[in-house]
Protein backbone atom coordinates (compact mmCIF):
# COMPACT_ATOMS: atom_id res chain seq x y z
CA UNK A 1 0.00 0.00 0.00
CA UNK A 2 1.37 3.40 -0.91
CA UNK A 3 0.71 6.53 1.10
CA UNK A 4 -0.05 9.44 -1.22
CA UNK A 5 -1.35 11.99 1.27
CA UNK A 6 0.43 11.65 4.63
CA UNK A 7 -1.56 11.62 7.83
CA UNK A 8 1.32 13.35 9.55
CA UNK A 9 4.53 14.98 8.37
CA UNK A 10 6.54 11.98 9.60
CA UNK A 11 6.49 9.93 6.39
CA UNK A 12 9.40 7.51 6.15
CA UNK A 13 10.72 5.62 3.14
CA UNK A 14 9.72 2.25 4.58
CA UNK A 15 6.06 3.30 4.54
CA UNK A 16 6.05 3.35 0.74
CA UNK A 17 5.04 0.45 -1.52
CA UNK A 18 4.32 -2.06 1.24
CA UNK A 19 1.27 -3.32 3.05
CA UNK A 20 0.46 -1.45 6.24
CA UNK A 21 0.20 -3.35 9.48
CA UNK A 22 -3.11 -3.36 11.35
CA UNK A 23 -1.57 -1.07 13.99
CA UNK A 24 -0.59 1.44 11.30
CA UNK A 25 -4.07 1.32 9.80
CA UNK A 26 -5.59 1.82 13.25
CA UNK A 27 -3.42 4.89 13.79
CA UNK A 28 -4.28 6.28 10.35
CA UNK A 29 -8.00 5.88 11.01
CA UNK A 30 -8.16 6.61 14.73
CA UNK A 31 -11.09 8.66 15.99
CA UNK A 32 -10.43 12.23 17.10
CA UNK A 33 -10.30 12.94 20.80
CA UNK A 34 -13.84 13.53 21.98
CA UNK A 35 -15.23 15.81 24.64
CA UNK A 36 -16.95 13.99 27.54
CA UNK A 37 -20.34 14.61 25.91
CA UNK A 38 -19.10 14.39 22.33
CA UNK A 39 -19.64 11.86 19.55
CA UNK A 40 -18.27 11.26 16.06
CA UNK A 41 -20.09 9.57 13.19
CA UNK A 42 -18.03 8.28 10.29
CA UNK A 43 -19.24 6.42 7.22
CA UNK A 44 -17.39 3.71 5.32
CA UNK A 45 -18.45 3.12 1.73
CA UNK A 46 -17.08 1.88 -1.59
CA UNK A 47 -17.84 3.24 -5.06
CA UNK A 48 -16.81 2.42 -8.61
CA UNK A 49 -15.35 5.08 -10.88
CA UNK A 50 -18.79 5.64 -12.40
CA UNK A 51 -20.47 6.06 -9.03
CA UNK A 52 -21.98 2.62 -8.33
CA UNK A 53 -22.10 1.66 -4.66
CA UNK A 54 -23.07 -1.94 -5.43
CA UNK A 55 -23.01 -4.59 -8.14
CA UNK A 56 -25.88 -7.08 -8.27
CA UNK A 57 -27.13 -5.55 -5.04
CA UNK A 58 -23.95 -6.13 -3.01
CA UNK A 59 -20.78 -4.14 -2.30
CA UNK A 60 -18.40 -7.12 -2.19
CA UNK A 61 -17.88 -7.42 -6.01
CA UNK A 62 -16.42 -3.90 -6.20
CA UNK A 63 -14.21 -4.27 -3.12
CA UNK A 64 -10.80 -5.92 -2.65
CA UNK A 65 -8.74 -7.49 0.15
CA UNK A 66 -7.24 -4.21 1.38
CA UNK A 67 -10.65 -2.55 1.40
CA UNK A 68 -11.83 -5.40 3.63
CA UNK A 69 -8.80 -4.94 5.94
CA UNK A 70 -9.75 -1.28 6.33
CA UNK A 71 -13.39 -2.31 6.80
CA UNK A 72 -12.31 -4.58 9.66
CA UNK A 73 -10.06 -1.90 11.16
CA UNK A 74 -12.84 0.68 11.19
CA UNK A 75 -15.14 -1.79 12.91
CA UNK A 76 -12.43 -2.59 15.45
CA UNK A 77 -12.12 1.11 16.36
CA UNK A 78 -15.85 1.79 16.69
CA UNK A 79 -18.15 1.58 19.68
CA UNK A 80 -21.12 0.93 17.40
CA UNK A 81 -21.77 0.09 13.74
CA UNK A 82 -25.00 1.66 12.46
CA UNK A 83 -26.63 -0.04 9.49
CA UNK A 84 -29.95 0.06 7.66
CA UNK A 85 -32.35 -2.90 7.73
CA UNK A 86 -32.17 -3.40 3.95
CA UNK A 87 -28.39 -3.70 4.13
CA UNK A 88 -28.74 -6.25 6.93
CA UNK A 89 -31.04 -8.30 4.70
CA UNK A 90 -28.98 -7.98 1.51
CA UNK A 91 -25.49 -8.35 2.94
CA UNK A 92 -26.26 -11.11 5.45
CA UNK A 93 -24.99 -9.14 8.44
CA UNK A 94 -23.49 -11.02 11.34
CA UNK A 95 -22.37 -9.79 14.79
CA UNK A 96 -19.07 -7.94 15.00
CA UNK A 97 -16.36 -10.32 16.22
CA UNK A 98 -13.59 -9.80 18.75
CA UNK A 99 -10.14 -9.63 17.16
CA UNK A 100 -7.00 -10.32 19.13
CA UNK A 101 -5.02 -7.77 17.09
CA UNK A 102 -7.20 -4.95 18.48
CA UNK A 103 -7.96 -6.32 21.96
CA UNK A 104 -5.39 -4.21 23.84
CA UNK A 105 -6.34 -1.06 21.92
CA UNK A 106 -10.04 -1.55 22.70
CA UNK A 107 -9.35 -2.28 26.37
CA UNK A 108 -7.23 0.86 26.69
CA UNK A 109 -10.07 2.88 25.15
CA UNK A 110 -12.58 1.42 27.62
CA UNK A 111 -14.43 -0.47 24.88
CA UNK A 112 -16.01 -3.90 24.93
CA UNK A 113 -14.54 -6.81 22.97
CA UNK A 114 -16.36 -5.85 19.76
CA UNK A 115 -18.54 -3.10 18.37
CA UNK A 116 -22.27 -3.12 18.95
CA UNK A 117 -24.39 -3.44 15.78
CA UNK A 118 -27.30 -0.97 15.62
CA UNK A 119 -29.97 -1.61 12.98
CA UNK A 120 -32.13 1.31 11.80
CA UNK A 121 -35.63 0.15 10.91
CA UNK A 122 -39.18 1.52 10.88
CA UNK A 123 -41.00 -1.77 10.28
CA UNK A 124 -38.67 -4.14 12.20
CA UNK A 125 -39.00 -6.49 9.22
CA UNK A 126 -36.01 -8.53 10.34
CA UNK A 127 -35.27 -12.20 10.96
CA UNK A 128 -34.69 -12.26 14.71
CA UNK A 129 -33.51 -15.89 14.57
CA UNK A 130 -30.27 -14.83 12.86
CA UNK A 131 -26.95 -14.81 14.79
CA UNK A 132 -26.96 -11.00 14.65
CA UNK A 133 -29.69 -11.14 17.28
CA UNK A 134 -29.23 -14.52 18.97
CA UNK A 135 -25.45 -14.67 19.53
CA UNK A 136 -23.70 -11.28 19.45
CA UNK A 137 -20.86 -10.48 21.85
CA UNK A 138 -22.73 -7.27 22.66
CA UNK A 139 -26.55 -7.11 22.39
CA UNK A 140 -27.69 -5.77 19.02
CA UNK A 141 -29.50 -2.44 19.14
CA UNK A 142 -32.64 -1.84 17.10
CA UNK A 143 -33.22 1.85 16.39
CA UNK A 144 -36.82 2.60 15.51
CA UNK A 145 -39.64 5.10 15.97
CA UNK A 146 -42.24 5.46 18.69
CA UNK A 147 -44.97 4.21 16.31
CA UNK A 148 -43.14 1.01 15.35
CA UNK A 149 -45.32 -2.16 15.30
CA UNK A 150 -45.68 -3.32 18.89
CA UNK A 151 -45.62 -7.02 17.99
CA UNK A 152 -42.33 -6.64 16.12
CA UNK A 153 -40.84 -4.66 19.00
CA UNK A 154 -41.82 -7.51 21.33
CA UNK A 155 -40.17 -10.03 18.98
CA UNK A 156 -36.97 -7.98 18.96
CA UNK A 157 -36.85 -7.80 22.75
CA UNK A 158 -37.60 -11.52 23.03
CA UNK A 159 -34.65 -12.24 20.74
CA UNK A 160 -32.36 -10.27 23.06
CA UNK A 161 -32.11 -7.00 21.12
CA UNK A 162 -32.15 -3.60 22.82
CA UNK A 163 -34.87 -1.48 21.22
CA UNK A 164 -34.10 2.25 21.25
CA UNK A 165 -36.74 4.79 20.21
CA UNK A 166 -35.16 7.50 18.08
CA UNK A 167 -38.14 9.09 16.33
CA UNK A 168 -41.63 10.34 17.07
CA UNK A 169 -43.34 8.47 14.20
CA UNK A 170 -42.60 5.06 12.73
CA UNK A 171 -39.23 6.11 11.33
CA UNK A 172 -35.93 7.17 12.86
CA UNK A 173 -34.65 10.73 13.17
CA UNK A 174 -30.98 10.40 12.09
CA UNK A 175 -29.66 13.16 14.36
CA UNK A 176 -31.62 11.78 17.32
CA UNK A 177 -30.26 8.29 16.61
CA UNK A 178 -26.71 9.63 16.92
CA UNK A 179 -27.55 11.28 20.24
CA UNK A 180 -29.38 8.24 21.62
CA UNK A 181 -26.39 6.01 20.90
CA UNK A 182 -23.98 8.52 22.41
CA UNK A 183 -26.12 8.74 25.55
CA UNK A 184 -25.58 4.99 25.93
CA UNK A 185 -21.81 5.41 25.78
CA UNK A 186 -21.58 4.48 22.08
CA UNK A 187 -19.80 7.66 21.00
CA UNK A 188 -17.37 6.39 18.34
CA UNK A 189 -19.89 5.65 15.64
CA UNK A 190 -19.52 4.01 12.23
CA UNK A 191 -22.19 3.62 9.56
CA UNK A 192 -21.78 1.17 6.70
CA UNK A 193 -24.94 2.24 4.87
CA UNK A 194 -26.72 1.45 2.87
CA UNK A 195 -27.02 4.45 0.57
CA UNK A 196 -30.47 5.52 1.81
CA UNK A 197 -29.36 5.56 5.44
CA UNK A 198 -26.19 7.46 4.59
CA UNK A 199 -28.28 9.97 2.65
CA UNK A 200 -30.43 10.53 5.71
CA UNK A 201 -27.38 11.21 7.88
CA UNK A 202 -26.01 13.62 5.25
CA UNK A 203 -29.33 15.47 4.93
CA UNK A 204 -29.52 15.79 8.73
CA UNK A 205 -25.93 17.17 8.81
CA UNK A 206 -25.08 14.40 11.26
CA UNK A 207 -22.08 12.95 9.40
CA UNK A 208 -18.63 13.97 10.63
CA UNK A 209 -16.41 11.87 8.37
CA UNK A 210 -16.49 9.80 5.18
CA UNK A 211 -14.08 6.94 4.48
CA UNK A 212 -14.59 6.17 0.81
CA UNK A 213 -12.87 3.47 -1.22
CA UNK A 214 -12.80 4.32 -4.92
CA UNK A 215 -12.71 1.09 -6.89
CA UNK A 216 -10.98 1.17 -10.33
CA UNK A 217 -14.01 -0.42 -11.98
CA UNK A 218 -16.81 0.63 -14.31
CA UNK A 219 -20.20 -1.05 -14.01
CA UNK A 220 -22.77 1.17 -15.81
CA UNK A 221 -26.28 -0.03 -14.97
CA UNK A 222 -28.59 1.61 -12.47
CA UNK A 223 -26.85 0.83 -9.17
CA UNK A 224 -27.31 3.30 -6.31
CA UNK A 225 -24.76 5.95 -5.43
CA UNK A 226 -23.20 5.74 -1.96
CA UNK A 227 -25.74 8.30 -0.72
CA UNK A 228 -29.36 8.73 -1.73
CA UNK A 229 -32.63 10.17 -0.51
CA UNK A 230 -33.34 13.75 0.54
CA UNK A 231 -31.11 16.48 -0.86
CA UNK A 232 -29.41 19.30 1.02
CA UNK A 233 -29.90 22.99 0.28
CA UNK A 234 -26.16 23.67 0.13
CA UNK A 235 -23.66 20.85 -0.53
CA UNK A 236 -21.60 19.95 2.54
CA UNK A 237 -17.88 20.57 2.11
CA UNK A 238 -15.41 18.15 3.71
CA UNK A 239 -11.62 18.36 4.04
CA UNK A 240 -9.24 15.55 2.98
CA UNK A 241 -7.50 13.82 5.88
CA UNK A 242 -5.83 10.80 4.30
CA UNK A 243 -5.34 9.13 0.91
CA UNK A 244 -3.89 5.66 0.39
CA UNK A 245 -3.48 3.70 -2.84
CA UNK A 246 -3.02 0.07 -3.77
CA UNK A 247 -3.47 -1.69 -7.12
CA UNK A 248 -5.51 1.20 -8.47
CA UNK A 249 -7.85 1.35 -5.47
CA UNK A 250 -7.93 4.69 -3.65
CA UNK A 251 -8.72 4.69 0.06
CA UNK A 252 -9.83 8.19 0.99
CA UNK A 253 -10.79 9.84 4.24
CA UNK A 254 -12.60 13.19 4.46
CA UNK A 255 -13.59 15.03 7.63
CA UNK A 256 -16.03 17.74 8.58
CA UNK A 257 -14.45 21.19 8.30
Amino acid sequence: MRRLFPVTDQTSADQTDRAWSLDELAEAYEYPELAPDGHWLRANMVSTLDGAAQHDGRSQPISNETDMRIFGTLRALADVVVVGAETVRQEGYRPARAREAFAARREAAGQGPAAVIAVVTASLDLDFSLPLFTSPLEPTVVLTGAAAPADRVAEAVKAGAQVVVAGEGAGVDPARAVRELADRGLRRQLTEGGPRLLGQFVAADALDELCLTISPMLTAGDAQRISGGPSVTVPHRLAPACLLEEAGFLFTRYRRI
